[in-house]
């Protein structure tokens, strides 16, 4: 009985273990899907967003070389540009929802890649082959090692993928991990802030690494809020949970400071040097981040975190490269009002003092943007002041030249 009992019972356990080493292949075949869905997502809306923005700048230069005196926004390609950048950050934000943050986030390096593209694409000047490969052997280089470290974020990045369900939201959000971050990131923030607000220290990478610690917070946000829209898309509606407006308000509030503490450095500093450095904190930052709350790196064997950290060091070395090769900047140069000097001819049409040109050339390149360069000032006439003297042997000069610094 027992002899014929035990072939039954082989039978019957075959199925149950059959089916129990089958669930697992098709979790992770599902879980790279997802990855690979969310990165193309992230590749397609940063592309998007680079095009846009250089179609509306391209739109600025159109108006700004012609006679055209309609507004911007009156303009087909700015609204284009519009409509094009609207797309783009939509598919950014959807990517959150499918791909871990960790991943997500160095793909933003698609955007510079694409922006030094389209600006050797538009060139205006014509350049001979030596020349041209002389002057943009660094984009080129830069272009090629931010490719392949996108491919290996991409082939060894994080595998983790949680429902974005209110209650997982609110248990990583009370974790003693992220507390302790938060912690330490607050003390961070107020520090930085204390220095460049009191202490006048308004170098770039105080300005850059006080947006990058805003932007881990919306990163962080926004994959939460992304991941519930769609969780409640499928059926599971996760909209009456209070930490989801709790992280919209979050996402908001620190999406404008971003940008506010952004728009300050840009008036700064090159949009090239915005670009590069703050590219490498914000990715930084935000995977630590995304490490703290979401855990992205939990079960990942250390082969795959050495490989993903080298594709991030290779794509931070090729975005260095691209924005490294950016035009030099004409300085100012102060002129004095020639009608003020005795003796020489009046030099004003119309009451309106001649100013020199500056010589300023745009480019259709996002990077090779240099309009808000701080070098690069509005001409003014040089304030006269008379002297009186109190002895009448001694005459006044006829002019005195003020100092125009650049902090004025």
């Amino acid at each position: 009985m027992e002899g014929g009992n035990s072939p039954n019972l082989q039978l019957q356990q075959l199925p149950l273990a059959t089916a129990a080493v089958s669930v697992q292949p098709h979790t992770d075949s599902f879980s790279y899907k997802e990855n690979l869905i969310g990165a193309l997502l992230a590749i397609f809306g940063h592309l998007v967003i680079s095009i846009a923005l250089n179609l509306q700048k391209y739109s600025h230069i159109r108006l700004a070389g012609s006679k055209d005196l309609r507004a911007y926004f009156r303009t087909k390609t700015w609204w284009c540009g519009l409509f094009l950048l609207m797309l783009g950050e939509l598919g950014v934000f959807s990517s959150y929802a499918f791909a871990p943050l960790s991943l997500i986030v160095p793909l933003s390096a698609v955007s510079v890649i694409a922006s030094a593209i389209i600006g050797i694409i538009f060139i205006k000047e014509k350049w001979k082959p030596k020349d041209f490969l002389r002057r943009y052997v660094l984009s080129f280089v830069g272009c090629g090692l931010a490719i392949v470290g996108t491919y290996l974020l991409i082939t060894f990045g994080p595998n983790s993928h949680e429902k974005m369900t209110g209650e997982n939201i609110t248990r990583h959000l009370v974790s003693w991990p992220f507390l302790l971050y938060m912690l330490v990131e607050i003390i961070v923030f107020c520090l930085l802030l204390y220095f460049y607000k009191e202490r006048n220290m308004n170098y770039i990478v105080v300005i850059l690494l006080l947006v990058a610690l805003l932007g881990s917070m919306t990163a962080v946000t926004v994959k939460a809020v992304a991941g519930m829209i769609v969780v409640s898309i499928q059926g599971n509606l996760q909209l009456d949970y209070p930490i989801f407006y709790i992280m919209l308000v979050c996402m908001i509030a620190t999406a404008i400071f971003q940008a506010t503490f952004l728009a300050q450095a840009s008036q700064l500093y090159d949009s090239s040097q915005i670009a590069s450095i703050g590219y490498i904190l914000s990715t930084t930052v935000a995977i630590t981040a995304g490490a703290t709350f979401y855990l992205d790196f939990t079960g990942e064997d250390v082969l795959h975190i050495c490989m993903f950290a080298l594709g991030c060091l290779i794509a931070f070395l090729g975005v260095f490269l691209i924005t490294r090769n950016r035009k030099k900047s004409v300085p100012f140069e102060p002129y004095i009002s020639m009608d003020a000097m005795p003796g020489m001819q009046n030099m004003h049409d119309k009451g309106i003092a001649v100013q020199p040109d500056l010589k300023a050339s745009f480019s259709y390149g996002a990077l090779e943007n240099n309009d808000t360069m701080p070098e690069i000032y509005t001409p003014a006439t040089l304030p006269i002041v008379q002297e009186q003297h109190g002895s009448k042997g001694v005459s006044a000069p006829p002019y005195r030249v003020l100092e125009h610094s650049k902090k004025e």
